[in-house]
């Protein structure tokens, strides 16, 4: 079991994610049911009525369906919107826990554990992505949606992100994938109840 800090944790994420390792279904299922997380573009158009939205959608989730699991990654406007609205409702609703599921730094040491824990009840890496380079933020999203069966996002179909160089050599740029329709798509095969913010 990682046990990077394991003797501070408040709600044991990681011996979570070993449980579930350990093909515990009935323990998965619960859990899972109970469990939301956030995907959304790097800029999103900040408005009252998003926010607004979106703290309507997950307060909802807790009262109407006890959704108290929130889980973040990192990189996008949204996930700070989101992240900041749950903070808001722990106040009421202190059973709630923020994870942060880490893309990069598969070993951390106390120091910057503490310090994750001033902002997040707990955080974790997934063992499944470790080496897994360039696509590691892709494959921690796909581990997200894997514990969830909730999914609060900001995702517009027509987004194209902007084109890349391959090398500062290369004269053409490629279209990348959308980190957030990849995972938009990975979540409706997998079934989620996905609440789309944008619409």
């Amino acid at each position: 079991m990682d046990n990077f800090y394991y003797k501070k944790r408040r709600c044991c994420f990681d011996e979570y994610s070993r449980i579930c390792d350990d093909d515990n279904k009935n323990f998965i299922e619960h859990d899972k049911t109970h469990t939301c997380c956030f995907f959304g573009h790097r800029k999103i158009k900040k408005t009252e009525a998003l926010r607004n939205k979106v703290y309507t959608i997950i307060e909802e989730l807790i009262r109407d369906y006890n959704v108290h699991i929130f889980l973040f990654g990192s990189k996008s406007e949204f996930d700070d919107l989101c992240f900041n609205i749950v903070t808001e409702l722990k106040e009421k609703y202190p059973h709630i826990n923020r994870v942060y599921a880490r893309a990069t730094y598969a070993d951390i040491n106390d120091d910057y554990t503490d310090y994750l824990l001033e902002f997040y009840d707990d955080t974790y890496f997934p063992e499944r992505i470790r080496g897994a380079g360039r696509a590691s933020y892709v494959e921690r999203n796909q581990e997200m949606i894997n514990k969830s069966s909730f999914c609060v996002v900001y995702y517009d179909e027509t987004y194209s992100p902007p084109g890349r160089k391959n090398s500062r050599r290369d004269l053409t740029d490629y279209q990348p994938k959308s980190g957030t329709k990849l995972a938009y798509d990975y979540a409706e095969k997998k079934g989620l109840k996905i609440m789309n913010t944008i619409n």
